[in-house]
């Protein structure tokens, strides 16, 4: 943009300030037609207002410290329009906007990436930074005075973070469960800084002793009575295999699909109709998959929404590999992504993996785009451990695949054989990625219960599968609705349920129901008899108490075909009160177990035997993948 010569400083100036926030303003209407255009995302028609007055404040912040209008122009525009996408594709894509923990996990969603998919994510980070600084007038004292008072309000920001956030809350309004609306109601700068700063604030200091002993006594008497000491003789022997499927969910209920066959083997359904068609119920939908590990690991749900091996996981703890380990279980975990994705490395130590099998420690051999197929998975696995399984060390052998990944992509070896209705492209690629991970699993399952007939084997999809934007893929069969807040209640059992198989050695598979994640380590260990002391089954429910499934924001229960769903604001109604009570007890446990300090253990005088004093901020070293 061109400014006309005007001889006079302040006219001079004064046009250029008027020149750079008219500019923000068509920029910001032009990028709000593209993303509801291109995503169907944008503010609440009564928010546009304050949203456009942010994007002049940090618009005429930036200014202020640019060199002239033309730097100014090209460094704004590629910043608002980075963070605007990448709002609206998270929106679009996960049905949540973007969150202050986002910013943390970055480093790892480039880690799912490759080829141009890869350059674009890192340029989409490092464009925009690269611009500031090359923007910024570095040689001018009002450049300085402009970052020294953004230093103030980032410091203000850091030092009451609980205080600007009840502010912002009553100023613009708060929904946990509902992120989408929160973001449509007071557009994203003024989003990132309510939400920046409540997660400061949740920093506070772990739970006392008394906490920790109300939150004990809170619970119901079944939770507490599985922890007392028990005179047994009988300790587990048997080996454990358990098989996390990523993105695993059954395809053939999106009927609008059409789809042209059904993608599930044969023989999956058949296990899976002997269990009565049993369910995970997970805490996440389309990504986290960290979260899912989590509960069916260490057995506390996750209720917030960010990846809790990042964010909470700063203790070492007796979990369900470690529980194993101390009577002689050799605990293995194989994985073939990067190591360190979403904190793996420090995070299977600290819950008590001996071993750690990441995308280094495999022939890349089948892989299906970025991903290494499930069946070069399995067969490499089996490789490395069956020598192990005759050798008489039992064995928790934790397996995750990684091919089921968005964007489904397949090989020359597997052609796509399922088709689906026009419209319903990405439903397809789903699909045929169902039909051979299902098929690698079976073919995988018969090796293993051959070689291992006794073993407990216990199979689940981590979360339902990313599809199209706004639930897209879902709305059209009537499963989900296009927005969060427009959730039916039955519809918050769909967003969690993926399909479970237990099968009990020899006795094969059994009927578990409806299992939230948390409660599958006290599930396997009452299937191997263990009855030692221990926290996993401090989140245990009394056999015919509805299940309690937290979710960010609501939570839900089953009582059988029953489902009651207690959303933000209804959570200390009547019908929600006790189980609210319970998840606050529970989330007081979880905290002073895994970030605290471990007042629960010595409560109960837990074994906790070899465990090192960790410190309450996680290690940013890489150790060892072998412990």
């Amino acid at each position: 943009m061109k400014l006309p010569k005007v001889s006079h400083p302040l006219l001079r100036g004064a046009l250029s300030w008027i020149a750079a926030l008219l500019f923000v303003v068509i920029w910001y209407f032009a990028a709000q037609m593209a993303i509801d255009g291109f995503f169907q995302v944008k503010p609440e028609d009564a928010s546009y207002g304050r949203d456009l007055a942010a994007h002049l404040i940090i618009g005429a912040i930036l200014f202020g410290i640019a060199r002239s209008l033309p730097p100014f122009m090209l460094a704004a525009s590629v910043l608002f329009s980075a963070l605007t996408a990448s709002n609206a594709a998270k929106l679009a894509i996960l049905g949540a906007p973007v969150m202050p923990d986002d910013f943390a996990a970055a480093r790892n969603m480039l880690l799912l990436l490759d080829g141009w998919l890869l350059l674009g994510a890192v340029l989409l980070v490092a464009v925009p930074i690269f611009l500031l600084g090359w923007m910024i007038a570095w040689k001018h004292p009002r450049a300085w005075v402009g970052l020294g008072l953004a230093g103030v309000a980032v410091s203000l920001l850091v030092s009451y973070p609980g205080l600007v956030a009840a502010e912002l809350d009553k100023r613009f309004g708060n929904s946990v469960w509902n992120q989408p609306q929160n973001y449509q109601k007071r557009g994203l700068p003024i989003h990132l800084l309510q939400e920046t700063a409540r997660n400061l604030s949740r920093r506070v200091a772990p739970p006392t002793e008394e906490e920790v002993l109300d939150a004990l006594t809170a619970l119901n008497p079944p939770s507490q009575a599985g922890l007392l000491k028990v005179a047994t003789k009988t300790q587990p022997s048997r080996n454990v295999h358990l098989i996390l499927l990523e993105s695993f969910w059954d395809p053939l209920l999106l009927e609008a699909s059409r789809l042209s066959a059904d993608p599930i083997a044969p023989a999956f359904r058949q296990l899976w109709a002997a269990t009565e068609q049993s369910h995970l119920l997970s805490p996440v939908f389309g990504g986290y998959t960290a979260n899912t590990e989590f509960e069916v690991l260490c057995g506390f749900p996750v209720t917030a929404n960010n990846v809790y091996f990042e964010t909470g996981l700063r203790r070492d703890a007796p979990c369900l590999p470690q529980h194993l380990v101390e009577v002689g279980y050799h605990s293995i975990a194989s994985h073939p992504n990067a190591a360190s994705f979403w904190n793996r490395v420090n995070a299977y130590r600290r819950i008590g993996f001996e071993t750690y099998l990441a995308d280094k420690d495999f022939q890349m051999d089948d892989m299906n785009r970025s991903f290494l197929s499930d069946a070069s998975l399995y067969r490499q696995i089996l490789e490395r451990i069956g020598p192990e399984l005759s050798a008489g060390r039992p064995m928790l052998n934790y397996v995750l695949t990684y091919f089921g990944h968005l964007p489904y992509p397949l090989n020359a070896k597997r052609p796509a054989v399922i088709e689906a209705a026009e419209g319903h492209e990405v439903v397809a690629a789903y699909a045929n990625t169902i039909y051979y991970k299902s098929r690698e699993l079976m073919a995988f399952l018969e090796r293993l219960r051959e070689t291992d007939p006794d073993a407990l084997i216990v199979l689940f999809g981590d979360h339902l599968p990313a599809l199209t934007p706004n639930f897209g893929g879902y709305t059209e069969s009537g499963l989900l609705a296009k927005r969060r807040g427009e959730l039916k209640d039955e519809m918050f059992r769909t967003l969690a349920e993926t399909p479970l198989i237990v099968i009990d050695g020899k006795r094969g598979p059994v009927a578990v129901g409806d299992v939230p994640a948390y409660q599958l380590p006290a599930l396997i260990l009452d299937l191997l008899d263990d009855q030692r002391p221990t926290m996993l089954r401090l989140a245990q429910q009394a056999k015919g108490e509805a299940s309690i499934r937290p979710l960010p924001g609501v939570h839900f229960t089953l009582d059988g075909d029953a489902i009651r769903v207690c959303r933000n604001e209804e959570r200390d109604a009547r019908a929600c009160a006790e189980s609210t009570q319970w998840i606050k007890a529970v989330e007081t446990l979880r905290n002073d177990l895994f970030g605290g300090h471990q007042h629960s253990l010595r409560e109960f005088e837990i074994p906790n035997d070899g465990f090192r004093e960790a410190s309450a901020t996680p290690s940013d070293s890489a150790p060892e993948r072998y412990f």
